[in-house]
Formats: structure tokens, C-alpha cells, sequence
């Protein structure tokens, strides 16, 4: 009887000793998400509570658990300050045990987070953020860089208007690292499809008198004036162009970077024709269409943007790695895991992500239906050209990625 007891026991230990490490090899028993954005600004429509509530529901689909160890959500507002964010971000780090922030639109923010998540060996999922820097020059083997960026932008919007007719430029650029981003990279189309750039004039973020720069940008003569910003800089720099008659005046906008909610703002009358390029809309296809009305049901109605998709498919994909490595102590193995899995979400379908942290998908080219042609709440996009992964982003070697190399 001794001997049957102490063996029992012994199993019984092993048992637990097998038990435990799962939950030993997450910090502090627990995986914890840290949604770091713009909660009161003027991105806080393309990210702020909504990406939360995407991050939450990438978790309840998971189960709520990684290899037994509960996922807590937690967010803050990094009021579109590197320091702020830096400042969090760190708090976050080596105080309130979280192992991964995600979101974080305003690419100087972004960069600065990209640093501090580098010496702190955790893992930062953007999705928010659109300087194409982020998987080139400044990259990092703890990042990935999701929803979509300058590059993709500036090849998708950019170069369908200089090939319909629109080969002079003039930049209406927000005066930080993303403006001079999405400027950068769609200038180089521009030029490289025969195009000429005129000029360009740089804003404040956040700003809310357009009408100086307007009027520079409707002295240059150019037939496309490309608005190289986004949120209520978008918002306000269209409404204050057809205060000033640009547009009836012979010149046309681009938007390099508009988002459904920024449509919405603007209703469809003022809309209207604005061609965009995503990488996301809720009424693609049955998966993102059903995943979006259970979203819409805890937003008030309002439909998710490519933003807000992106932190579910990103959080989704960095729970299966955990759950594939079984630790999350190690920033750069959790996200080298996470380069290694094939993604399949149900928003952004199959893919990967390179060697440079540049998560692959197609990108849409849209138009903005007129409003007879929109058929109910939230219709506003018509399909004009689906933009293949392989073709969507910058090519993995000219990027200047040292992880490339």
C-alpha cells in the first residue's frame, strides 16, 4: 500500500511539475495586451476605443486563455506624443507586466515605441502607424508592422492617378515622421511614372486652418493636390478646399490616406469620386461582413476601419504563436515564431510576414460611391483593382532592413 501511495504521489507531482510550466513560462501567469492610440484626438474615430474592442474580441475568440494562462486587455492614450508614449510604454514594461502593445497610429509615436520595445525585448504589433520606416531602415526583430504603410499607400492611390491623367503634384503634407513618409514615398511614384512634383507645404497635426495652405496649393496649378495626412487633418482639409472652390476650379484632391470613418465625417456629397486605397472593408466578402457586424453591435453601429481590423488579425496571430511556443518572455522568439506561421484570419485571409516584420496581403483600390449609388449605412466603397500581396509592398531589398540582409 506504501509503495502504491508513493508512486501515486510521484505521478501525481510529475504531473504538476508538467502543469506548471505553462503557466511559469508567461509572465506573471498571464499574457497581457497593452492597446496604446490616440483615444481623444483626431485619430481617436480610426483607432481609440474601437481597436480596445478589437484587441478584445481577438481575445474571446481565442478563449480567453493561452496554454491556461488568462489574456487581460489594457489600453492608454498616448496623446500623439512620442514622449507620452514612450513614457507608458516603459511603465508598461517593467511595471504592469505587459508583453506586447499594439496599435499605435502616429508614426513618431510608433518609432519611438519600435526603440523601446528593441531594449526591452517584448513585442510591438503596428497598425496604426504608416511610416514604411518601420520595415525598413528602423526595423526591428521585435516588430511587425501589419494593416498597411506609406509605400503601399503611395503605390496604390498614387499610382492610379498619375496613370488616369494626374502627373503634376502638389503635397498638402502633416509636418511629422508620417506626413514626410507618405510625401517620400508617393513623390518617388509620382516621378516614376512620368509625373512632376510642383511643390509642397507642410502643416501642424491637428490643425485647424487649411486655408493658406490651400491657397499655395491652388497657386501651383498642379492637377493633383495630394493630401499627404489623415483623420481630421483629411477631414478638414477637404471641407476647406471646397470652401475655396478647388475642386470646381479644375484641380483634384488625393487623399493618401482615408479611412471609412473620415467618409463618414465627410458624408458621401463631399466624398464622392475620392479614389483611396485599403487594405480592409467590411463588406468584402461574407467573413469580414459578419465579423464587422458583431463589432458594429459594440460600437454604437459604427463600422471597423483597417486599423481596428488589423489589431484583431495581429492579436490573433500573436496568441497562436504563443500558443505554438508555449512562452512569452522572449520578444524576439515570439515574433520570429509569429514570421515562421502562415497567417489565416478571417479579415486578411492567408499571408505572412517577411523577414523585415512587413506583415503581406492585398491592398483595394476604391472609389467613394455617389451617394444615389449607395444602398444603405456604411455602403460607400466600389472596388476599382485588388492589388496583389507580392505587388502591395515595397520589395524586401530596398528597404535597407538590416533583419533583410
Amino acid at each position: 500500500m506504501r509503495t502504491k501511495t508513493t508512486l501515486l504521489a510521484a505521478a501525481a507531482v510529475l504531473a504538476l511539475g508538467q502543469a506548471l510550466p505553462a503557466l511559469a513560462d508567461f509572465t506573471g501567469g498571464k499574457v497581457r495586451i497593452g492597446v496604446l492610440n490616440d483615444q481623444s484626438s483626431l485619430y481617436a474615430d480610426i483607432t481609440g476605443r474601437g481597436s480596445v474592442v478589437a484587441a478584445q474580441m481577438a481575445v474571446e475568440d481565442f478563449g480567453g486563455k493561452v496554454k491556461g494562462a488568462p489574456i487581460e486587455v489594457t489600453f492608454a492614450d498616448h496623446q500623439n506624443k512620442p514622449d507620452v508614449g514612450s513614457n507608458v510604454a516603459r511603465q508598461w514594461y517593467d511595471t504592469d507586466g505587459v508583453d506586447v502593445i499594439v496599435d499605435v497610429p502616429t508614426s513618431s509615436v510608433a518609432l519611438a515605441i519600435n526603440e523601446v520595445t528593441r531594449e526591452k525585448n517584448k513585442v510591438f504589433l503596428v497598425s496604426g502607424a504608416a511610416t514604411s520606416d518601420l520595415t525598413g531602415a528602423k526595423c526591428s526583430p521585435n516588430t511587425v508592422h501589419w494593416t498597411y504603410d506609406t509605400w503601399a499607400l503611395a503605390n496604390g492611390t498614387g499610382s492610379a492617378i498619375v496613370q488616369t491623367g494626374g502627373d503634376s503634384w502638389f503635397f498638402l503634407t502633416a509636418d511629422y515622421a508620417f506626413g514626410h513618409a507618405l510625401e517620400r514615398d508617393t513623390a518617388a511614384v509620382v516621378t516614376k511614372n512620368g509625373g512632376k512634383v510642383l511643390g509642397a507645404v507642410r502643416h501642424p497635426l491637428n490643425n485647424p486652418d487649411f486655408s493658406s495652405y490651400l491657397l499655395q496649393a491652388q497657386g501651383s496649378k498642379a492637377k493633383i493636390i495630394g493630401l499627404a495626412n489623415a483623420g481630421g487633418d483629411t477631414i478638414n482639409s477637404i471641407k476647406q478646399a471646397a470652401e475655396f472652390g478647388i475642386v470646381a476650379g479644375g484641380q483634384n484632391l488625393a487623399g493618401l490616406l482615408v479611412f471609412i470613418s473620415d467618409v463618414h465625417g465627410l458624408g458621401l456629397q463631399t466624398a464622392q469620386g475620392l479614389i483611396l486605397t485599403e487594405s480592409f472593408y467590411w463588406d468584402l466578402n461574407d467573413s469580414t461582413r459578419a465579423w464587422s457586424k458583431r463589432f458594429a453591435e459594440r460600437m454604437n453601429g459604427r463600422v471597423p476601419t483597417m486599423v481596428q481590423a488589423g489589431v484583431y488579425a495581429a492579436v490573433t496571430h500573436y496568441l497562436k504563436a504563443l500558443d505554438a511556443l508555449g512562452a512569452d518572455g522572449d520578444g524576439k522568439a515570439v515574433v520570429e515564431k509569429m514570421k515562421a506561421m502562415p497567417t489565416d484570419d478571417p479579415l486578411f485571409g492567408k499571408g505572412e510576414i517577411r523577414k523585415d516584420g512587413r506583415k503581406l496581403h492585398p491592398m483595394y483600390l476604391f472609389e467613394v460611391k455617389k451617394p444615389a449609388e449607395s444602398k444603405g449605412p456604411w455602403d460607400y466603397y466600389k472596388l476599382k483593382a485588388t492589388i496583389p500581396a507580392d505587388k502591395a509592398f515595397r520589395p524586401l531589398a530596398e528597404g535597407n532592413c538590416p533583419l533583410a540582409q
